[in-house]
């Protein structure tokens, strides 16, 4: 089991990356750097390359609707070139609160163009002709019904480092899921219950594996989780219960709310309601207060060292390949240092 980490911004840009430096001299593999509507990742990933030499660098994510497929597939390239062969493409749809309202464009198909992207990212990386492509998304060169007429099929100028840079997805709804297990390197769910993982996701891991061209190899699943290791650490968990009701209560609308939907497949359909009503009713914090303790047991890492490698192992157990780790410690690369033994 790999051990990576979201790169923390909370101390500044500059200490976050002297933070990354120390955690890949302690073992962390692979370090996930976000863009929501912040700054943009790529800008950072290419810093981070220049600061470090083993740890891989990861999108996390670059949502689908904002660039290009081919401007996706240049600048995985071009952070694959500058890292020396250590990026990793994560993508995914994000909502239409910023689709819609800070990037204007309409937040649609998101299963088809995550499917036309990842196929086109593809072809540029293998650079074995010139790229043509007839999606029902995208058509490549643009039709000269649609444009002035000129378009023609280009090759990407560069040789990529490597001809298949991996592809991680963030993918919750069962249709995604199942895309994701038929074409990407890697899932990353979010919330994950290591128990309860086959009854939430089993039957969409199962259709699209069914349809995976094993070349691919196996999928990797990266799940996500506070790390706090001792005995009296239970508290920690209460700092996941605002982002826990923000998303099952309030991310989307009432009736499209993935994380809720989520919630619900692990039995939890009651409590997802509560949340839900307690959040859009402006009561945030009776929200938080409701998520159930056991849910934040389930999705997290936080108790005496025995109790924290028997989580490591339910996880790996439910076929997690790599632990997106945030820790909860004065001194993370130990701590890292630490899990990173109890993981192999």
């Amino acid at each position: 089991m790999k051990i990576a980490m979201q790169m923390p911004y909370s101390g500044g840009f500059e200490k976050s990356v002297e933070q990354t430096v120390a955690l890949e001299k302690a073992g962390l593999d692979i370090v996930y750097v976000a863009e929501a509507y912040s700054f943009d990742a790529v800008s950072a990933m290419g810093y981070v390359a220049a600061k470090t030499s083993t740890v891989q660098i990861a999108a996390g994510i670059l949502p689908i609707y904002t660039r290009t497929p081919a401007l996706i597939a240049m600048t995985a390239a071009g952070v694959d070139h500058v890292s020396g062969g250590r990026c990793i493409l994560g993508l995914g749809a994000s909502g239409p609160q910023v689709i819609e309202g800070f990037h204007g464009v309409p937040y649609d198909a998101p299963l088809g163009r995550t499917r036309e992207i990842i196929e086109i990212c593809r072809k540029v990386w293998a650079r074995e002709e010139k790229l043509t492509y007839d999606g029902k998304y995208y058509t490549l060169p643009l039709p000269p019904e649609q444009g002035t007429g000129l378009g023609k099929p280009l090759k990407i100028i560069n040789h990529p480092v490597r001809s298949r840079i991996p592809i991680q997805v963030a993918a919750l709804g069962p249709k995604n899921i199942e895309l994701t297990a038929e074409l990407a390197e890697g899932w990353m769910p979010m919330f994950f219950h290591p128990e309860k993982a086959d009854l939430a996701f089993g039957d969409a891991l199962a259709a699209g594996y069914a349809k995976r061209d094993p070349e691919l190899g196996p999928m990797d699943i990266v799940a996500s989780g506070l790390v706090a290791v001792g005995d009296d650490v239970k508290g920690v968990l209460d700092m996941a219960r605002p982002l826990v009701a923000l998303y099952v209560g309030g991310m989307g609308a009432k009736d499209r709310n993935f994380y809720n939907a989520l919630v619900r497949r692990y039995g939890y359909e009651a409590e997802a309601e509560k949340i839900q009503e307690l959040y859009l009713a402006g009561k945030k914090d009776e929200a938080a207060a409701a998520v159930p303790l056991d849910l934040l047991e389930a999705f997290n890492l936080v108790g005496p060292e025995g109790y924290v490698k028997e989580r490591i192992a339910a996880f790996k157990e439910a076929g997690v390949t790599i632990l997106n780790v945030t820790p909860f410690d004065a001194d993370q690369p130990a701590l890292v240092e630490k899990i990173k033994t109890w993981a192999q």
